[in-house]
């Protein structure tokens, strides 16, 4: 026994976890695209009428946060192979060899039903529904169908992106209404021209993939194109609550900044530097540029319509 317990005193302590592996468990959830997911979720539950338990109201951005990550988690799965060949992406914990494939689709489902569950038991089985359907669509129509298949894999799997408004609203009044569609709507216009965006400085990664994202098959001048029509589009659809006496003063002022920026730079995208295939002369600065104003135009209008609310109620 002693010499056990001898033993036991100069053997090293066992590491409580590894940080890197946790990283990488992590990195499944996609996090940076979580971040927004979460947060025009919680406008959504923030803006509608009704009170709910700030706790429940917790638990409701969590599952919300869990059934993003959840989507994430397969859709790494499904992907791993054009995940291999793309820069970008090479460096994921699938394509990398740190995570096991069966694994991480199995964290993405076990995830993917305990949010939807909690949902409905933490607050009603209609946001717990709307939840369903954003994983479901984000992985089957978007990931499985449509992203390898046509160049309007991005428009109709914008949807997958925009339902979390819905889901934050209908958590709180177990319903929708006109205000959680029209965001739903701001979300879904958003996602082409701010993809696309990237796109133009990725084409190289989604050719070699054989992803037929907009520039790969329809070439750089029609992708620079699109992204000002629907940014056109975009615009006024952003001031659509504040026309319908759905939001105030702060929210329109600051939709009318952050549209005629984004046009802005929809405009420097069409207009920048290219030769006679479409392709930029100087690194595509201004699809750069483009794709990051508009993480800015999307936070900002539903960070202001927040705003708008808590001022103006």
């Amino acid at each position: 026994m002693s010499d056990l317990i001898e033993r036991g005193a100069s053997a090293p302590l066992p590491v409580s976890a590894d940080w890197s592996e946790l990283r990488d468990w992590a990195a499944l959830l996609k996090p940076r695209v979580m971040t927004l997911v979460v947060f025009t979720g919680a406008v959504g539950m923030l803006v509608a009428p009704g009170p709910i338990h700030p706790v429940l109201a917790a638990v409701a951005i969590l599952c919300i946060a869990l059934g993003a990550g959840a989507a994430g988690a397969i859709n790494m799965w499904y992907d791993r192979d054009i995940d291999a060949v793309m820069r970008r992406t090479a460096r994921r914990p699938i394509p990398a060899g740190r995570i096991a494939p069966e694994a991480a689709l199995g964290f993405g489902i076990v995830l993917a039903v305990f949010s939807v569950l909690l949902m409905g038991l933490a607050t009603n089985w209609h946001a717990a529904g709307w939840l369903a359907g954003s994983i479901l669509f984000y992985v089957l129509v978007y990931t499985m169908w449509l992203k390898r298949r046509t160049p309007q894999n991005i428009v109709i799997g914008g949807a997958a992106g925009a339902f979390p408004p819905v889901i934050g609203w209908a958590a709180v009044t177990g319903g929708v209404d006109v205000l959680p569609l029209i965001l739903f709507a701001i979300v879904f216009v958003w996602t082409p021209p701010h993809f696309w965006a990237l796109s133009l400085w990725a084409h190289g990664d989604y050719q070699r993939a054989g992803v037929p994202m907009l520039p790969v098959v329809a070439g750089a001048r029609e992708t620079r194109r699109q992204i000002l029509l629907y940014t056109l589009l975009l615009a006024p659809l952003g001031l659509l609550p504040s026309l319908l006496g759905l939001a105030g003063w702060i929210y329109g002022a600051t939709a009318v900044v952050l549209g005629a920026g984004f046009l802005f730079h929809a405009h420097r995208v069409l207009r920048e530097a290219q030769d006679e295939r479409g392709v930029s002369l100087v690194g595509d600065l201004a699809a750069r540029h483009a794709f990051r104003f508009s993480l800015l135009h999307l936070a900002g209008l539903f960070a202001a319509l927040a705003v708008d609310h808590w001022v103006l109620g």
